[in-house]
């Protein structure tokens, strides 16, 4: 298996120090804190080790404090309830005394009943475009240290924008200035994700993977209607909540497509979704996150 998800199956392997109670550990992505997908996958993962026959089919988090990557992490689970067909869990992530996350989550018995779902955007397919990387490597010379820590670091999943990403676009704009005012973009994009190698075949590991690579790509939907800060003007965006529902059996060592949108922006808040498609059309996930998003300052200086 690559050595970068391998890393991440292992991160994904928490340790069991009681019957509900587990420990992680972290990486250091780039970012100043934990990266919100690990602690949302590691926080499902607890909960799914207390659930047998059942595959989760719903859940919902809050981030309450930046979580620090040089410590681990315990996460508490709370076996709600096991009713006839579903079971609820509740995890508490905690580090250093503190609550960092919460997130509940529903386990489901297979069962069959009416299906529909929404249709699949006509986009090109994954071979027919370039890596997030090829768009990056043009532009990272021109973004400060901080933004390049981010962006040059390698990921256990590879990303395929259907369009330029937002800072590409941005800093465009910024080399060719012009006096008419810029239209302002719809705030939709879709983007093809897949781990960078295969997988067991475990669908919760895959559902639980699947939450992890969902915090990428989503809240950042919110800016593109209000074009990327240019280089220099500092900015805080964080995760304040995350949903996901899961539809049918997914695995994200194939190809899948992130459709998102976001209806809202308001109160330094950015409201986004997704639409989380397999290849042959099937909508597999759907995911929703509200965060902050301050324009002129820098990340830290307040909480959220």
């Amino acid at each position: 298996m690559n050595r970068l998800l391998e890393d991440l199956v292992k991160v994904m392997t928490l340790e069991r120090l009681e019957l509900d109670l587990f420990r992680g550990e972290s990486r250091d992505i780039g970012s100043p804190q934990v990266f919100g997908g690990q602690v949302l996958g590691q926080a499902l993962v607890a909960a799914s080790a207390t659930v047998e026959g059942r595959a989760v089919h719903s859940l919902h988090a809050y981030f309450l404090r930046r979580g620090d990557f040089n410590s681990p992490i315990v996460y508490e689970v709370d076996r709600a309830r096991d009713g006839n067909h579903f079971s609820t869990r509740r995890v508490v992530a905690i580090q250093h005394g503190a609550q960092i996350f919460n997130l509940s989550a529903s386990f489901q018995a297979p069962e069959k009943g009416l299906e529909h779902q929404l249709d699949m955007p006509e986009v090109p397919g994954p071979e027919a475009l370039p890596d997030l990387q090829t768009y990056l490597e043009e532009v990272l010379p021109q973004l400060p240290a901080s933004m390049r820590r981010v962006l040059e670091q390698k990921r256990p999943f590879e990303f395929r924008p259907v369009q330029p990403p937002l800072i590409v676009r941005a800093l465009k704009l910024a080399a060719e200035p012009s006096s008419e005012p810029v239209p302002r973009a719809s705030p939709q994009r879709n983007i093809w994700f897949r781990a960078v190698d295969r997988l067991p075949d475990d669908e919760a590991l895959h559902r639980c993977l699947l939450a992890y690579v969902s915090d990428f790509n989503l809240l950042d939907t919110a800016m593109i209607a209000h074009g990327a800060p240019p280089p220099g003007v500092p900015f805080t965006i964080a995760s304040i909540d995350h949903a996901m529902w899961f539809h049918h059996r997914v695995r994200v060592d194939d190809w899948l497509l992130y459709s998102t949108d976001s209806p809202s922006a308001s109160g330094a808040r950015g409201f986004a979704r997704g639409s989380i498609f397999s290849r042959d059309g099937r909508l597999v996930a759907s995911s929703s996150q509200e965060g902050l998003i301050r324009i002129g300052q820098r990340p830290g200086e307040s909480a959220p």
